[in-house]
């Protein structure tokens, strides 16, 4: 669940640790200080993306499907080093079991309460990989998706997503997919 008194790395646009502040500022919706966070879009062998139904409690999102893993640096932790705690807790897969983990973009994004320095990857997950949700606080749901059966729900109900994922889907991941680089 969402510590409104953990601390988060503050950044500039390179990614440079310029300082740290509370969750609870850093998504004050007033603040928008520049914190780093992980994105995980995980294929399994058939070329199906893993999504998360964020809980209905949460503070940012409630209810919405989001990419299958997502969340924050801790203050003092490196970007790989949080990008294998959240795939861990979020949904109980050693990172080092994935193939073709790779960084596909960094970008900054803004919502009405956050900005955040997000630092997007991508990777294939064992054939034999079953996803497990350990945080049900912050998870109703994993499931895979057809890429052709997302394309069609964002279409016809864009809001059931996040913006987050509904544009980095869009806009970075679906084309590499397309272009074979996925």
């Amino acid at each position: 669940m969402d510590n409104k008194n953990e601390r988060l790395p503050l950044v500039d646009i390179e990614g440079n640790i310029i300082g740290s502040e509370s969750r609870g500022v850093c998504h004050d919706g007033k603040s928008f200080l520049l914190h780093p966070v992980v994105h995980l879009h995980l294929f399994d062998s058939s070329d199906r993306l893993l999504l998360q139904k964020r809980s209905s409690s949460k503070t940012v999102q409630p209810g919405k499907w989001d990419t299958a893993v997502g969340g924050h640096v801790d203050f003092g932790e490196d970007i790989p080093s949080a990008l294998r705690r959240e795939v861990w807790e979020e949904i109980g897969l050693d990172i080092k079991q994935c193939r073709d983990l790779r960084m596909i973009d960094r970008y900054v994004f803004s919502s009405p309460v956050e900005k955040e320095l997000i630092h997007c990857f991508v990777a294939t997950c064992p054939v034999d990989f079953v996803p497990v949700i350990s945080e049900p606080e912050d998870i109703e749901v994993l499931e895979f998706w057809d890429i052709e059966t997302l394309k069609q729900n964002l279409e016809y109900d864009g809001k059931a997503f996040t913006p987050n994922f509904r544009d980095e889907f869009i806009n970075i991941v679906l084309p590499g997919y397309q272009d074979g680089r996925m």
